[in-house]
């Protein structure tokens, strides 16, 4: 006599294998923050080995036949609470997906990318994109690839971006560019119209560890747990998370820009407190992951914008920093510091880039990248193309590699459909941002007393404990009453650059 399992055994059954993998992919997620941080010279053959290992390993546990019979039977049965419900359909989903890659080109990919990203760390250190380029072809061939393994609907560019915003297109995409054209770019040329305001100060010696402390200093502000993280330095800073307790984050530093590791250290603190702020208990499930790379660049953005380049926030922090750099910064004001650190200039570094340019630098990547998928745009092309949009777009002349096509580290990761994700996440976080101002009386008050709990507390109620629960936009619908607005981020845009250059 077979005795059928109940709901709650199976999904017991479930929630551990789906942790088990998560175990093998948070173990090469260790790996990689080690390969980006302290990896000696000679390692990269061996650690690159050991991922794809790893990463074989983690493919073949979340495609076995068991776990999708165990997966389509919970499915079927109507007696699941919603969130164990949403839990199994958004796992069926990644399941059936991912069963269509097939072995081989699990590790080809990773790979490949171990390759890539090794070729991208010697050319930015030669200074040469054509050190790159090889290994890139090869990238772009597999990602063209994968398009065709997962399929789409319209462009092929839209297979890769659903894998980091479900449900985003390139229609959608054109239409947020062109407000960002249309919107953008008139705002910009008044602003070239006015008196630039001054920031020379901002690139004077600023002490490599007192720049540390004071950054570990706004983390700890901001209400990142360092018991269950830590900040380490790397060639690009990135955020890395194991599990809620085990959250790191990295910076770089240079000695001559003071807002090169401030800004980062804010902006990855945001994604570091998403990452905390998750359900412990669905640790290895979709509830247990954030629900989008959009979102979660809102909660970076969030904090590197909305609040940490405000005025409030340096009315509590601009005394301990003139402290931390009397000679640089006593004699300056904290309005001339608030529009130094807001000043509004087309540049070369996306990282650096203004509020305003940072959507163009955006924008060309994204336009290239579309490109190269679908054949328009040839790797052996890319350093030319790339330097004829800044010159079209933002009207800067690109003076070598490091700061022209070598600049980011997505493509040798093959994180392509990565980049739209950071201006949808500026436009989330207006959007939030706005909606908290609403909710939270005397918001502003907090921020410019140093206290950000309240705005935390309500970070981590309203986005942060759902996870994957809903999508990009019924997320945003659900915290604000409305689906994404770029009008939220032009009235926070125009109003604060009014001020700032007296439009």
């Amino acid at each position: 006599m077979v005795i059928a399992k109940s709901s709650t055994e199976l999904y017991g059954e479930y929630k551990a294998k789906m942790q088990q993998i998560a175990d093998v992919r948070n173990a090469i997620a260790v790996l990689g923050w080690d390969q980006e941080t302290y990896l000696p010279e000679n390692s990269a053959t061996f650690r690159g080995q050991q991922i794809t290992t790893l990463s074989s390993i983690a493919h073949e546990m979340f495609t076995e036949e068991q776990l999708g019979q165990l997966l389509q039977e919970l499915h079927s049965r109507g007696d699941l609470d919603p969130v164990s419900a949403k839990n199994i359909t958004l796992s069926l989903e990644d399941y059936e997906k991912n069963k269509k890659y097939p072995a081989s080109f699990v590790a080809e990919m990773s790979q490949t990318t171990n390759e890539c990203y090794h070729a991208w760390i010697k050319a930015r250190k030669s200074g040469t994109y054509a050190d790159f380029e090889p290994v890139l072809a090869k990238m772009v061939e597999l990602k063209k690839q994968e398009t065709t393994i997962l399929g789409y609907q319209g462009h092929c560019y839209n297979a890769l971006l659903n894998e980091y915003e479900k449900g985003a297109t390139t229609t959608m995409l054109d239409t947020v560019f062109t407000d960002v054209k249309t919107a953008l770019t008139p705002l910009l040329r008044q602003i070239e119209q006015k008196p630039q305001v001054n920031k020379d100060f901002l690139h004077l010696h600023y002490d490599r560890n007192h720049q540390w402390t004071f950054g570990i200093d706004l983390l700890k502000a901001m209400g990142y747990d360092m018991k269950a993280g830590r900040q380490d330095i790397s060639e690009h800073p990135f955020t890395t998370s194991f599990n809620p307790q085990d959250v790191r984050v990295t910076t770089r530093i240079d000695e001559n820009d003071f807002g090169n590791m401030t800004w980062s250290c804010i902006h990855e603190g945001g994604h570091a407190l998403y990452e905390q702020g998750l359900d412990i208990a669905a640790y290895g499930l979709p509830t247990g992951e954030a629900a989008s790379l959009g979102i979660h660049e809102s909660q970076s953005r969030l904090w590197e914008n909305n609040v940490g380049r405000s005025l409030s926030f340096w009315q509590h922090h601009y005394g301990p920093l003139q402290q931390a750099f009397p000679g640089n910064l006593q004699s300056v004001s904290l309005q001339d510091f608030y529009k130094a650190i807001n000043q509004v200039r087309p540049s070369l570094i996306r990282t650096e880039a203004d509020e305003l340019t940072y959507h163009f630098h955006v924008m060309i990547r994204y336009e290239i990248e579309k490109g190269l998928l679908d054949g328009t745009y040839s790797t052996k092309d890319l350093r030319e193309l790339w330097n004829r949009y800044y010159n079209d777009y933002l009207h800067v002349t690109v003076p070598n590699d490091v700061e022209g096509v070598l600049q980011d580290i997505h493509w040798s990761h093959g994180s392509f459909g990565y980049f739209p994700t950071y201006s949808l996440g500026s436009f989330y976080a207006a959007q939030f941002f706005a909606a908290a101002e609403q909710q939270i009386s005397g918001l502003n008050s907090y921020i410019t007393n140093g206290n950000y709990t309240k705005l935390l507390t309500w970070l981590r109620q309203q986005i942060h404990h759902y996870g994957r629960y809903y999508t990009s936009n019924e997320l945003c619908e659900k915290v604000t009453g409305k689906p994404l607005d770029f009008k939220y981020f032009l009235d926070y845009a125009t109003k604060k650059f009014g001020d700032i250059y007296t439009l």
